[in-house]
């Protein structure tokens, strides 16, 4: 059976030139980039050319960018590092309710350490209002945090017009920008971020990679202490076939965006008005238009999420009921909540991200053989009121 990819937003699969480019930095310039050998300078001039590739995707100068394992580190490292770095000067944070959880975890754990959080509520669409950024500002904010797009309904924030109120107010403005990097333009100079975060896997590169901007001039707490690396914000030996495959990735990303987002949109589409019109009481979560180019999350009333998913993989077909992170939760997603969805509603959604690889046969195939499962699902179940 062929098994169809619609998962994208979790991870992606590895680009075969990122492969290509990665595998010399495994057995043939081995060297740690700290030495001053031949093998070590060969290292570190391939680490600052990848450097160089990701600034240049976010257009920020290489000096602003500082590798870490992941966006989930990057998250933490904003946060912390900031926070503890100004805690002279106030102990509140400003960030949104539909924050990855690596943001929220990272918020609860600076409350425990005395730092005030307010958590911005959205609209039903997922979106953060500026005003009430602007109305939540006091003497002790230092720093304000909100995704560039969230993960699971895919609405695209308006991070410009936030960016504005923070610089304006003299606050720090961090972004998590994950799911955007790579697939719609970002630069930090027109969205006015201080610090944003990145991740290799989430743009056909490899796992265990990210990095964090850090517009220069901003003091920071380091992150991980001991050597020189990153300077000396993120001690440890650098992973440079990570690093050199982050650095293809983008430069791929920089390279077949355009394209590759006009080829999506029909193919999102086509599934956001497919599923609907084939199946009664379903509804797009997320913002119509402002919304990722490869998105689609939709309730289905009546039916349980975990059981759609175990049927469309039955089928080949491989999809998610939000965050990869939050998948072995029984919790229904705190966006869908956020975004005025009961439980109920919240527990029979899915989402299906598109890709490189995914095709117009793909879309019709979910648009076959999903209606079928949706309608013997709601024929067992006791929620259905039809």
């Amino acid at each position: 059976m062929k098994h169809i990819y619609f998962d994208y937003a979790a991870t992606t699969p590895t680009h075969p030139e990122v492969v290509k480019a990665m595998l010399p930095y495994f057995d043939e310039i081995y060297g740690n980039p700290s030495s001053i050998h031949t093998y070590g300078l060969e290292a570190r001039g391939a680490m600052e050319e990848a450097r160089s590739k990701v600034a240049n995707l976010i257009n920020a100068g290489s000096e602003s960018i500082y590798f870490c394992s992941g966006g989930t580190e990057a998250d933490n490292f904003a946060l912390k590092c900031i926070a503890f770095a100004n805690e002279a000067k106030g102990n509140h944070i400003i960030t949104s309710s539909i924050e990855h959880h690596a943001v929220m975890e990272t918020c609860k754990y600076l409350t425990k350490k005395g730092f005030k959080i307010t958590y911005l509520s959205v609209d039903k669409f997922g979106m953060v209002d500026p005003a009430d950024v602007q109305k939540s500002i006091t003497d002790k904010t230092i720093l304000i945090s909100v995704m560039h797009a969230n993960n699971e309904v895919g609405t695209i924030q308006p991070i410009a017009e936030i960016g504005k109120i923070a610089k304006k107010a003299g606050i720090y403005f961090h972004t998590d920008a994950v799911q955007t990097t790579g697939h719609i333009p970002v630069d930090v100079k027109e969205l006015g971020v201080d610090l944003l975060s990145m991740s290799s896997h989430k743009l056909y590169g490899p796992k265990g990679v990210g990095a964090i901007y850090i517009k220069k001039g901003i003091k920071i707490t380091p992150f991980i202490h001991g050597g020189e690396q990153e300077g000396r914000k993120r001690a440890g030996t650098e992973n440079v076939p990570g690093i050199v495959g982050f650095g293809k990735a983008a430069e791929l990303a920089k390279e077949e965006m355009a394209s590759e987002t006009q080829r999506l949109l029909p193919l999102r589409d086509k599934l956001i008005s497919g599923l609907p019109g084939k199946i009664d009481h379903s509804h797009l979560n997320g913002h119509p238009s402002q919304r990722l180019p490869n998105n689609v999350n939709i309730s289905f009333e009546f039916v349980e999420g975990e059981s759609m998913l175990l049927n469309l993989d039955f089928e080949g077909i491989c999809a998610s009921t939000g965050s990869a992170c939050s998948s072995a939760s029984l919790e229904p997603s705190h966006v869908l909540l956020s975004m005025g969805l009961n439980h109920e509603q919240a527990h029979g959604s899915l989402r299906f991200s598109l890709g490189r690889l995914t095709t117009e046969e793909d879309i019709d195939k979910v648009l076959e053989v999903f209606p079928p499962i949706v309608a013997g699902l709601r024929a067992m179940s006791p929620l259905v009121r039809i």
